[in-house]
């Protein structure tokens, strides 16, 4: 499984992206797909992730109700829309796809997923 994700770049306090990761390859028994993200000096930390049956999704508390994660089946692709950023959420992103079904209590647990995208880059000025 390849995936890419595009979309990051500069924005100001307040405004809004869009980034999009581009799933290939074979995809069978892949369960979720998540967003994960790492500020420059911290540990990489969940985001976001999206169940591929149900198509529940989960959030970390910090961007609750600012980023909305999707996903269009048909293009193989899945967004995470960003809105009323803020600084502390420069960082770069990276999607990543996990082999099996997870638990809730593990959705965040980036060990889970095993397959990662090569990251994109999301700065957010004051």
């Amino acid at each position: 499984v390849q995936l890419q994700a595009c979309g990051g770049g500069l924005v100001q306090t307040g405004g809004s992206l869009r980034l999009s990761c581009v799933i290939s390859g074979r995809t069978s028994g892949r369960s979720t797909v998540g967003w994960f993200r790492q500020a420059p000096g911290k540990e990489r930390e969940f985001v976001a992730a999206s169940r591929y049956t149900g198509g529940s999704t989960h959030y970390v508390d910090s961007v609750m109700g600012r980023f909305t994660i999707s996903r269009d089946v048909a293009e193989n692709t899945v967004y995470l829309q960003m809105n009323s950023l803020k600084p502390e959420d420069t960082a770069v992103y990276y999607c990543a796809v996990a082999a099996n079904v997870i638990i809730l209590s593990a959705i965040q647990n980036q060990r889970m997923y095993v397959d990662w995208g090569q990251g994109t880059e999301v700065t957010v000025s004051s």
